[in-house]
C-alpha cells in the first residue's frame, strides 16, 4: 500500500501499470481536487483503496465514505459551491439513491467544479440490474465522458475537472466494470503541488441557489446554455478518435469498452470499417457525427445496454436529411450484458456477416464444476439462517435486503424470498403484512444498510403500527464491498470516531421490542425470533456476530497466530448429513460413500457448526472421543 501511495504522490512525470480505479486517483491529485466523497459499491471500491494508500496527513484532498450516495453527492456539492473542486463516486444503482439531489446539480452555479464518477455495471456483475445511467444525464442536462481504458480514465478525469470548473456545472465520468478493473501502462503527468487556496467562496450572489418557481425556469435556461457550450467544446477537444480504414461504405460509431472489443475482433478481418470512437457521449459532437454519417453508406452503432447513442444519431441523420443506413440494436440480446469481444463479434456479424463471421464458442476440455455463490466459512449469517429457519413456519414470508445476507435465499436456507434495493425490506414487509393474519413477515437487513436507507421504512413501520419483525444482521462492517466502516463501526476511513449503536437508534425511534443475541448461540436465537414474531407490534432482533472473514484476517496478522479447524469423529458420525444439507458450510465435503470430511484449507475453526450435528460428530481438531458436541 505504501508503494501505491508513494506512486500516486510522485512529483515527476512517469508511467506505471495500474487499473482504471487507481489511475483516476492520480488524476484527482494532478487536477487539484480538494474534496472526495463516496459510498462503497462495485465496481468502484478500488478508488477508495487507492486513496487509502495515501496517508491521511499526506492526502491532498479530504475523503470520506458518506452514509449513502445522496449524502455523498450533497457533501460534494456543498464543497463545490464553496469554491473547492470536488468529486463523488459510487456504483450504478447508487445514482437512484442520489437522484433527488443529482438532477438539480446542473441547475446550480457550481463555482468550484464537481465530477460525478459513476460505476455502471453492464452484465449486472454485482448489482440488482444493469441500468444505463446515460438516461440520467439526458434528463439532467449533464455532460458525460466515457473512457475505454485506464489511460483514458486518467485523461478524461482531467478533462472533466477542467470542463466542470470552466462551465461551473457537474460533469459525469461514466465508467463500466471492465474499464474500472482493466490494467495497462498509463503515462502520468507531473504534479506540482502548491499551497491550496481554501478560502470559503460561497456567495448567494453566485446563484440563484434556491430552485423555486420562476427561478427554477431561469436555472434551466442557464443549464441548457451551458450544455450548448459544452457541445461546441466537444467538437474541438481532440478526444474523439477516428480510426480510418479507408472504407467509404461501412463505418461504426462506438465508445468505451465496445471500442476495445471491436478493435480486437477486427484484428484478423480482411475488411475493416472506419470507426468513430466518441469520448463525449452527451452532448454528442454533432458536426463530427454528421461528417462521418455523410461519408459512409452504412453505419453500425455499437453501444452497451440501451440505445442511447442510436436514438440521438438517428435523429441527427433525420434532421439533416442524410441518406445513410443506420443499424443499431435489433434483437433483445443486444440490450443485455457486457460487449466483450465474443459479444461484439456476434453483433457485428449479424449486420455484416461477410466482414466477421461468428465463431463457435470453444468448449473446455473439462467443464468447470458448478460454484454457486455462498457465504464464507464461519459466517455468522449462516448460523443465523440455520436457526431462524427453525423458528419460522414454511408458509411465513421472509424479505431480503442488500448485503452478504442476500445469499440466504439460496439452498439450503431459502431465507429471503423477495429483494428490491437497499433499505427496502421493512417497507416491503409492512405491505406484505396488510390483510395478512396467517403468515408472519420477517425482514432481514445488515447494519450498514440500516444507516444507508432503512430508517424511513423502519420509522414508517413504527408510525403506522405494522406488526413485522426486523432481523438486523449486525456484523460491524460493510462486508460485501470490501469491509468499509459505517456509523456503528467506531471509526471511519480517516480516524477513530464515536459509535452510533443501532440499538440506541432503534430506541430513539420508539421501538419497544428489541432483542439481542449472538448468531452462534443458535438455541437462544430460535427463542428470540419465536418471541419477537409472536408480538403483534413492530419488533427487532439484533442478530450479532463479527464478519469472520475480516476477523480471521486480522487475527492472522497477530504474532503467534495458530490456525484452528474442526474434524469429523468418524466413529461417532451417523451420516445424517445435517452439516452438508442443512447447515451448508463449504468446508464440509460428502464423499461418494457418504463419509463427511473437512477441508482444512477452508475451515477457520470457529466451531459454529458443532452445535448443529445431531450425532455430536463435529469436534475441534484433536478432540475426537472427548465429547466435543455442544
Amino acid at each position: 500500500m505504501k508503494k501505491m501511495g508513494d506512486m500516486l504522490l510522485r512529483r515527476d512525470a512517469f508511467s506505471e501499470i495500474v487499473m482504471g480505479n487507481t489511475a483516476i486517483v492520480r488524476a484527482m491529485v494532478e487536477a487539484g481536487t480538494r474534496v472526495v466523497s463516496a459510498y462503497p459499491g462495485s465496481p468502484t471500491p478500488e478508488i477508495a483503496t487507492a486513496i487509502q494508500a495515501i496517508p491521511v496527513p499526506d492526502r491532498p484532498f479530504y475523503f470520506e465514505f458518506s452514509t449513502n450516495e445522496k449524502v455523498a453527492t450533497e457533501l460534494a456539492y456543498g464543497a463545490a459551491v464553496n469554491g473547492h473542486l470536488s468529486t463523488v463516486f459510487f456504483k450504478s444503482v447508487g445514482l437512484n439513491v442520489a437522484a433527488d439531489t443529482f438532477v438539480q446539480l446542473s441547475l446550480m452555479n457550481i463555482i468550484g467544479g464537481m465530477v460525478v464518477i459513476l460505476g455502471d455495471d453492464p452484465g449486472a456483475n454485482s448489482s440488482q440490474n444493469e441500468q444505463d445511467n446515460r438516461h440520467y444525464a439526458l434528463m439532467s442536462y449533464t455532460p458525460v465522458l466515457e473512457p475505454a481504458d485506464p489511460s483514458e480514465v486518467y485523461r478524461f478525469y482531467l478533462e472533466a475537472a477542467r470542463l466542470s470548473q470552466r462551465h461551473r456545472m457537474p460533469v459525469i465520468l461514466r465508467l463500466t466494470t471492465h474499464v474500472c478493473h482493466a490494467k495497462e501502462k498509463v503515462a502520468f503527468g507531473p504534479w506540482n503541488p502548491g499551497k491550496p487556496d481554501d478560502t470559503p467562496r460561497f456567495d448567494p450572489a453566485n446563484g440563484p441557489y434556491i430552485p423555486i418557481t420562476a427561478l427554477a425556469i431561469e436555472q434551466k435556461r442557464t443549464a441548457l446554455a451551458r450544455l450548448a457550450r459544452v457541445r461546441e467544446h466537444a467538437e474541438s477537444t481532440g478526444l474523439t478518435r477516428l480510426v480510418d480504414a479507408g472504407n467509404p461504405k461501412r463505418g461504426v460509431i462506438t465508445m468505451g469498452l465496445p471500442f476495445l472489443s471491436l478493435m480486437e475482433v477486427l484484428e484478423g478481418a480482411d475488411e475493416k470499417p472506419d470507426i468513430l470512437k466518441l469520448a463525449y457521449v452527451h452532448p454528442l459532437p454533432r458536426r463530427q457525427i454528421i461528417r462521418f454519417l455523410s461519408s459512409h453508406q452504412e453505419i453500425k452503432i455499437l453501444e452497451e445496454l440501451d440505445d442511447v447513442l442510436e436514438n440521438q444519431i438517428k435523429a441527427i441523420a433525420f434532421d439533416e436529411g442524410l441518406q445513410v443506413i443506420i443499424s443499431g440494436k435489433a434483437e433483445p440480446q443486444d440490450w443485455i450484458g457486457e460487449y466483450t469481444p465474443d459479444k461484439v463479434q456476434q453483433v457485428l456479424s449479424s449486420v455484416w456477416p461477410d466482414m466477421t463471421a461468428p465463431q463457435p464458442a470453444a468448449a473446455a476440455a473439462d467443464p468447470a464444476p458448478h460454484r454457486p455463490a455462498q457465504m464464507c466459512p464461519g459466517c455468522g449469517h449462516r448460523s443465523a439462517f440455520h436457526a431462524i429457519k427453525q423458528a419460522l413456519s414454511p408458509t411465513d414470508i421472509t424479505v431480503a435486503d442488500i448485503g452478504c445476507h442476500t445469499l440466504g435465499f439460496l439452498p439450503p436456507y431459502e431465507m429471503g424470498q423477495l429483494l428490491m434495493c437497499m433499505g427496502a425490506s421493512p417497507a416491503m414487509g409492512s405491505g406484505l403484512r396488510l390483510f395478512n393474519t396467517s403468515r408472519k413477515v420477517v425482514a432481514f437487513m445488515g447494519d450498514s444498510t440500516f444507516f444507508h436507507a432503512a430508517l424511513p421504512g423502519i420509522t414508517n413501520a413504527i408510525f403506522n403500527r405494522h406488526p413485522i419483525t426486523l432481523i438486523l444482521m449486525e456484523n460491524g462492517t460493510t462486508a460485501m464491498t470490501g469491509h468499509q466502516d459505517h456509523p456503528a463501526s467506531g471509526k471511519n476511513i480517516n480516524r477513530a470516531t464515536d459509535k452510533i449503536p443501532v440499538r440506541q437508534v432503534l430506541e430513539g425511534l420508539g421501538v419497544k421490542h428489541i432483542f439481542e443475541v449472538d448468531t452462534y448461540q443458535q438455541a437462544k436465537l430460535i427463542e428470540r425470533v419465536t418471541e419477537a414474531t409472536g408480538i403483534e407490534e413492530f419488533s427487532v432482533v439484533i442478530a450479532r456476530h463479527p464478519c469472520m472473514l475480516k476477523f480471521t484476517r486480522e487475527q492472522r496478522r497477530k504474532p503467534g497466530f495458530q490456525q484452528k479447524h474442526v474434524e469429523i469423529d468418524q466413529a461417532v458420525c451417523e451420516r445424517i448429513h445435517t452439516c452438508v444439507q442443512t447447515f451448508g458450510c463449504p468446508t464440509f465435503t460428502r464423499d461418494a460413500d457418504g463419509r463427511v470430511t473437512v477441508n482444512t484449507d477452508l475451515c477457520i475453526g470457529d466451531g459454529s457448526c458443532i452445535q448443529t450435528c445431531p450425532s455430536g460428530a463435529i469436534v475441534p481438531a484433536g478432540k475426537k472421543g472427548k465429547g466435543g458436541a455442544a
